[in-house]
């Protein structure tokens, strides 16, 4: 006769055992993102802490798919913010080594504020749907396997983004 423990994934063997089956891959996947590997053992120790914070609350067979959500808004957060400092520095080596009039760099500087600012404004189901979608080029049926919704949520969530962003910002394309 087998017992059946009801503490799901907050037992101890059962969360080592899921651990040792995800912890690789989950790692692999955001060095790929990072291209860090410090980081990617960073942010999978971290989801992994946050899955034993939350286990009472996530059924087993929505773990892994907590587990990569957390992950991925984590990496998100992480790659917008290397993104906004990538491109600020390579705006300011753009614009010495241009002979672009004054005004027009200014402007830009303050498109990309603004949409830095729009960007940061959404709510974070907009952003990371948004990010996925237009920064990392992810389809619509990818974002919704990977943050566990349907394709019309994704739909949805990014429609409202855009509709923000333009809001936001006049002739936002």
């Amino acid at each position: 006769m087998s017992n059946h423990n009801p503490g799901g994934i907050c037992e101890e063997l059962t969360f080592s055992g899921f651990f040792a089956t995800h912890a690789k891959t989950l790692r692999n996947y955001l060095y790929y993102k990072f291209g860090d590997r410090d980081q990617a053992e960073d942010v999978t120790q971290d989801a992994f802490i946050k899955l034993w914070e939350n286990c009472a609350s996530v059924p087993p067979e929505k773990a892994k798919s907590f587990l990569y959500t957390v992950a991925n808004n984590a990496s998100l957060n992480k790659i917008a913010h290397q993104k906004v400092v990538l491109e600020y520095n390579k705006s300011k080596s753009v614009a010495r080594v241009n002979d672009e009039s004054p005004d027009f760099v200014l402007e830009e500087e303050q498109f990309k504020v603004k949409l830095q600012n729009a960007i940061a404004g959404l709510s974070e189901a907009q952003r990371t749907a948004f990010l996925l979608n237009r920064i990392e080029g992810k389809k619509y049926h990818e974002i919704a396997d990977m943050l566990d919704i349907s394709i019309k949520a994704v739909e949805k969530r990014i429609s409202g983004a855009l509709l923000e962003l333009r809001k936001q910002i006049e002739h936002f394309r």
